[in-house]
């Protein structure tokens, strides 16, 4: 268990108890009471996420309209031209 000997754990159960002797059943309860609220936080989410799958209304899967009931293609935009060039304008050209 971590690399630890017996001899080693015993020597940390006597350093914490000589640490928290006094305090020992106060953290030992407000560690009980953490874990208690952890668990209850995580049935919540859990029931939340049961209600969110059963009151979700199946969809119908999306069918896509008849071949002849094709919308037409957008319009084709031509690029502006000045005796045969390209005009094109960036960010970083002035305007005076």
């Amino acid at each position: 268990m971590f690399g630890l000997g017996t001899w080693e754990l015993l020597i940390l159960l006597a350093l914490g108890l000589l640490l928290f002797g006094r305090r020992l059943p106060e953290v030992g309860r407000s560690l009980g009471k953490g874990i208690v609220e952890f668990k209850k936080g995580i049935r919540g989410i859990e029931d939340e996420v049961e209600q969110g799958t059963r009151a979700a209304p199946s969809r119908p899967a999306t069918t896509l309209p008849p071949a002849g009931d094709t919308a037409p293609p957008p319009p084709r935009v031509e690029q502006p031209t000045i005796a045969g060039q390209d005009v094109r304008v960036s960010r970083s050209d002035s305007v005076n």
